[in-house]
C-alpha cells in the first residue's frame, strides 16, 4: 500500500369444550381409568359423547393489519457514505456505482475532468459533452450519429445503464456532500481529489479516506475493477473500527489481489 416467527393465538377453553347443560352427563374422568364417575355427575353410567353447543356469540370481523416495520430499520447495509470517482463519470465509476448500489451501499459517483469525453470514430475525434448534458441526451446523440458503431463498441449499452442509475454525470469538485470513503479509479484522479480537498477543506474537519484502485478505462477492466472496489468496501464497512483498521485491510487485499493501492487520509 502506498501512503499519500409469528405465534398463533389459542381459542378460549370455553369455546373448544362448552360447559355441560342441565340433564347431560359429565364425562368419566380419564385420571381414574374410566371406572369412577366424575364428581357432580348423576350416577356412574356409561360415558356419553357431548355435542358442542352452537356458538351464537357475535363474530368479529378479521382484518389484516398492514405490515409494520421498525422505524429505525437501516436503509443501507452500512452507515458509511461512499464516493467512486473517475474522470468522466461514465465507465469505471458508474460500473462500481451500479454494483455497490445493488449490494445496498450508500454510494454516489463523480468525475474530475473538465468535460465528459467518449470515444468517437477516431482517436482525434472524441464525443465531448459538458457535465450538464444528461445521459439520455448523450445516448440519443450517439444513436443518431451511428447506431451500429456505438452499439458494437459498447457505448450505447453503457449510457443505457447510466441513465437508469441517475440523470447525468456529476463533477466531484462541484459536490457539496461529504463522504467517509472516496475511491478513485486512476492515480491522476486521486491527485485531483486530494488537491481539491486540500485547497477547499478544513471547514468541518471531517476525516475522509481516499483510496486509489487503478483501473484501465475499458468495459472489461471496469467490470473487474468494480468487484475489487466492492470487496474493498465490504471489508471496510464490515470492520469494527474502519479508521483504525483501514491500513491493515488494504494490505491484506493488496496481497490477495496482487495489486497496489494508493491511500491517503484527508479532511473536509
Amino acid at each position: 500500500m502506498i501512503m499519500s416467527p409469528v405465534t398463533g393465538t389459542k381459542r378460549p377453553m370455553s369455546t373448544l369444550n362448552p360447559a355441560p347443560t342441565s340433564g347431560t352427563k359429565r364425562p368419566v374422568s380419564a385420571l381414574n381409568g374410566g371406572t369412577t364417575p366424575v364428581k357432580g355427575s348423576p350416577g356412574g353410567g356409561r360415558d356419553q359423547t357431548e355435542v358442542p353447543q352452537k356458538d351464537t356469540s357475535p363474530k368479529r370481523a378479521c382484518r389484516l393489519s398492514p405490515a409494520k416495520f421498525p422505524e429505525n430499520k437501516p436503509k443501507y447495509v452500512s452507515e458509511l457514505a461512499i464516493a467512486v470517482v473517475c474522470s468522466s463519470n461514465q465507465n469505471r465509476s458508474m460500473e462500481a456505482h451500479n454494483l455497490l448500489k445493488k449490494r445496498g451501499f450508500n454510494v454516489e459517483s463523480y468525475g474530475t475532468g473538465s468535460c465528459v469525453k467518449l470515444p468517437g470514430p477516431s482517436i482525434d475525434k472524441p464525443n465531448v459533452y459538458s457535465f450538464d448534458v444528461p445521459y439520455e441526451e448523450q445516448f440519443r446523440d450517439l444513436k443518431r450519429k451511428d447506431t451500429s458503431f456505438y452499439t458494437q463498441n459498447g457505448l450505447l449499452n453503457m449510457l443505457d445503464r447510466n441513465r437508469r442509475i441517475k440523470t447525468r454525470p456529476e463533477k466531484f469538485q462541484e459536490c457539496e456532500k461529504e463522504f467517509d470513503i472516496i475511491v478513485t479509479c486512476q492515480e491522476r484522479v486521486f491527485d485531483q481529489v486530494i488537491e481539491y480537498l486540500t485547497n477547499n477543506g478544513n471547514t468541518t474537519n471531517k476525516m475522509t479516506h481516499v483510496i486509489n484502485v487503478e483501473i484501465r478505462d475499458n468495459h472489461e477492466d471496469a467490470t473487474l475493477g468494480a468487484f475489487v472496489i466492492y470487496e474493498l468496501i465490504r471489508a471496510i464497512c464490515g470492520s469494527q473500527d474502519h479508521e483504525a483498521e483501514i491500513e491493515e485491510i488494504l494490505e491484506k487485499l493488496e496481497a490477495k489481489k496482487n495489486q497496489k493501492f494508493i491511500y491517503s487520509p484527508a479532511f473536509y
